[in-house]
């Protein structure tokens, strides 16, 4: 009998992991491929319940895997993947992108054989997960970011119905949910209805004067627009509290994380801007917290503050390792420039799109900085006046990626050389590129006597 040419190709190709099992993931059912030399029936299918993942653990112990591999389908992998890892197996989960199943009919079986057999010839990567601690403190950031979330939607209720009785709180104070609109509004749901009464809550900070906010509480009082409001104001004092409570696990967590700085440390540098508690900020010093464990201040990197530090290593871990170099980490976000070639030609270096969480915050610091008198604020200034804002985003981005990455992993102190020197540095940059190229062309270049030049 005859071979084909991919069936010997097949043949030549050494499996390096033996000990490979895939599991193709569904919802109410897991198909579970070893190799068939291990088993008579090496395709399975196993439940989604606690007792048979464990039988499967048991199955793959009996047929001599060693390594399991698994694509990430919604949330369904993490229970298979905690429950192998706590069995002792190397469990890596798959990008269904590099894992894509061969021309010809699509089952599970035919999925979870494919699979295997890429992962038995060393073929897949895993993605990046990280170690339990800081998988946890992530777990305990995303869920205080979506209880903000909620809460915020209450404060559009309470507004809606401020706005139904036509009380104009939101045009006298700048937040409805600061010190002056929750006193005002807690009195509106107490009873009180005088509007010389309810502007007497007014705080000293507050820019409008007791006259204006006592106009602009003039309304009209109609009991199903106080019980909205009541409602609103109760479920959102409950989201305050779910958030104080997950503010406390966060600080637990971040207590927990390995320390990663060696030696005595040096006095925590000077706040680079001093500036009152933000809004929707964690409730205790997370600038100090994080020092303590890095070892170094992420907070002097410009666009990087204390709650966007904390997001960061939530999402990234403080064992930044896993990326050999900055290069790796950036095209780990999706922030570096794309290399498609084909036949010597570069087709397209566009950026690959993604939904990192971390470039995600990278892209948000890039574009308040952008407004600064710092280097990195004239680089995005620059690149944003040639190429588009889009694109300064992108690349503004990826240069505090590198400063995140260099000071996390290498302990690097970064100090800002300002806007002049950044501005001055690529006017000597453009001058000696002009300089080389009028040299190449049998030219030299000569600096104008003062006031001949054109402005």
């Amino acid at each position: 009998m005859t071979r084909t040419p991919k069936e010997k190709a097949r043949q030549d190709l050494e499996p390096v992991n033996p000990g490979a099992a895939a599991l193709d993931i569904g919802s109410t059912m897991h198909m579970a491929a070893v190799n068939p030399d291990a088993s008579d029936m090496p395709v399975r299918a196993f439940g989604t319940f606690t007792q048979d993942l464990h039988d499967m653990a048991v199955w793959f112990r009996s047929c001599g895997v060693t390594s399991v591999a698994m694509e990430s389908t919604g949330v369904y992998w993490i229970p298979a993947f905690e429950i192998l890892e706590q069995h002792g197996f190397e469990v890596i989960l798959v990008n269904a992108r590099y894992a894509r199943n061969v021309p010809g009919r699509k089952t599970d079986v035919s999925d979870a054989g494919w699979l295997r057999q890429l992962h038995s010839y060393g073929l897949l990567r895993g993605s990046f997960r990280p170690e339990a601690e800081i998988a946890t403190l992530r777990a305990y950031m995303r869920q205080r970011e979506r209880l903000v979330e909620y809460a915020a939607a209450h404060i559009q209720h309470m507004q809606k119905a401020l706005m139904e009785m036509n009380l104009q709180l939101h045009h006298v104070v700048s937040d409805i949910t600061g010190a002056t609109g929750m006193r005002i509004i807690r009195a509106i749901v107490a009873g009180e209805r005088d509007p010389a009464v309810l502007a007497s809550f007014r705080d000293v900070r507050c820019r409008s004067s007791i006259e204006t906010i006592e106009a602009a509480l003039v309304g009209n009082d109609r009991a199903e627009h106080i019980f909205a409001l009541t409602q609103s104001l109760q479920i959102y004092d409950h989201y305050q509290d779910r958030i104080a409570e997950c503010d406390r696990a966060l600080e637990a967590a971040v207590t927990a994380l390995t320390i990663r700085a060696g030696g005595d440390l040096p006095p925590l540098p000077k706040a680079r801007v001093k500036k009152g508690k933000q809004g929707n900020a964690v409730s205790f010093d997370v600038r100090a917290a994080l020092y303590g464990v890095l070892g170094t201040d992420l907070t002097q990197i410009h666009g990087i503050g204390p709650s966007l530090a904390l997001k960061l290593v939530a999402e990234c871990g403080t064992d930044l390792r896993a990326w050999p170099t900055a290069k790796h980490f950036t095209s780990w976000l999706c922030l570096a420039p794309g290399n498609k070639i084909s036949g010597g030609k570069l087709l397209s270096s566009r950026t690959r799109r993604s939904s990192n969480r971390a470039a995600a915050l990278l892209r948000l610091a890039a574009t308040t900085i952008g407004r600064t008198e710092t280097a990195l604020g004239a680089f995005y200034r620059r690149l944003s006046a040639r190429v588009g804002k889009q694109k300064a985003v992108t690349a503004t981005a990826r240069k505090i990626a590198v400063l995140f990455y260099n000071a996390v992993r290498f302990g690097m102190t970064y100090q800002d050389p300002g806007a002049a020197y950044y501005e001055e540095r690529h006017r000597q940059r453009v001058l000696s590129n002009l300089q080389r190229r009028a040299k190449s062309f049998g030219y030299a270049l000569a600096p104008m006597p003062e006031g001949a030049a054109v402005s």
